[in-house]
Order: C-alpha cells, then structure tokens, then sequence
C-alpha cells in the first residue's frame, strides 16, 4: 500500500468510522475517491488531516473541503439511495461531488467560483465522475433549472435560512448541512413534506462558511 492509500486508510478508520458512520457505500466511496486529487499539489500533504482543507485559488475567496467526519455523518444522514438526484452546493473543486457520485444516480453541483468551477469539471472528468454536472452558480440560488433534487448537501456552513433551497428540494427531499443560524453551529437535516419543512438537529459541527450565505450585519444606530 502506497503512503497516500495508507493515509486514506487511516482517515477512514480513524476518524470517519469511529464516528458511527456506518453506511458501507460511504466508507467504500472515501476510500475509493482520491481527496488528494481534488487539493493544490503544494498542500497535498495534508489531504487525509482533520480539518477544512483551503484549496482557494491564489488571491481568490477562501473555499474548503470540509472536514471528512462531518461530509460523511451528513451523507449518512441524507439516506442517499442509487436513483436519487443530488445537489452538492458549494462544491469546490469537487471532492464531495464525487464521494456522492459513487453511490447516487445523478449529481450536480453547483460552485460561485468560475475558476474554481472548471477546475472542479477537469478533476472530477480525470476521475471518472461522468454522472456529474459542474454548474457555476452562487450557493444561495442552487440550480432551480434543473430542480427539483430528492438531497441537496451543502458543503460549508449557512448564516442565514436557505429558502430558496428548500424550494428546490423534492417532496419527501432532504437538504442537510451546518447551519450557524445559532451557536454553536449544528448539522442539521431538513425534510420537505407536502409542502412543509421539518428540521432536525444532528450533531454539533463547525464549517467555513459558504460564500454569499453569510449573515447580514445588523444595522447599529
């Protein structure tokens, strides 16, 4: 086993099962999908560690790859099955888009950063990933297009409410991801139901949040 396939290994078994992800398509999928590949080559090394990986174009707007536990307690979450359209928002350069893509019909995602969105088209092509679709896009408007999604994933976290998510997700959909609309942050999951919303609480997780989600600033006199 090379080093890189060790340290793979090792996120998983280290930090992802030992956090009650069970699902073996997610444990499968994380160590079939190489996150180095989705990371600038000068951080490479740190492609397996706990943390929120910047993987920001120089002089760009910081963008992440969040931490591997908390995309795959979120997966885990979403009941992914093989025929459900997903939203990945936020995408990055991809790496979430294609952990999702070994196990659901259909993925697109969406990525504000045009840049940032080709280079995630490329990575994912070199990878196999032609179920899916890179849409350049801010986080906040989804892709209402080609809406509805049976699970829209948001990979960073969310200072306000994203209604017009909601409004986009399949009836019987879920939309899960780390709401900072409080502290501290949550992992939450949100189910559409005739028209309804429900909101459940997963477990308490901090992500960088994503652009043009970010809380605004109250007016002080």
């Amino acid at each position: 086993m090379s080093g890189i396939s060790a340290a793979r290994q090792k996120m998983v078994d280290g930090q992802v099962r030992p956090s009650d992800v069970t699902d073996v398509r997610i444990i499968d999928a994380m160590l079939a999908v190489p996150r180095e590949a989705f990371v600038p080559e000068s951080r490479r090394a740190l492609a397996y560690l706990d943390l929120d990986l910047d993987v920001s174009e120089s002089g760009g707007i910081k963008r992440f790859l969040i931490k591997p536990v908390v995309l795959a307690k979120m997966l885990q979450a979403a009941e992914i099955k093989g025929t459900d359209r997903v939203l990945v928002v936020g995408c990055a350069t991809g790496y979430a888009a294609a952990v999702v893509a070994q196990f659901a019909g259909q993925v697109t995602a969406t990525e504000s950063d045009s840049a940032l969105a080709a280079k995630a088209t490329a990575i994912l092509a070199q990878n196999g990933c032609g179920n899916v679709a890179v849409r350049t896009a801010a986080a906040a408007d989804g892709d209402p297009a080609n809406a509805p999604y049976d699970v829209i994933l948001l990979n960073g976290a969310t200072e306000i409410v994203p209604e017009r998510l909601y409004g986009q997700l399949q009836d019987g959909g879920r939309l899960v991801g780390v709401f900072a609309t409080s502290q501290p942050p949550m992992a939450t999951l949100v189910t559409r139901s005739h028209g309804d919303f429900g909101h459940r609480a997963l477990f308490d997780a901090y992500a960088p949040v994503l652009p043009g989600m970010e809380r605004v600033p109250a007016f002080v006199f």
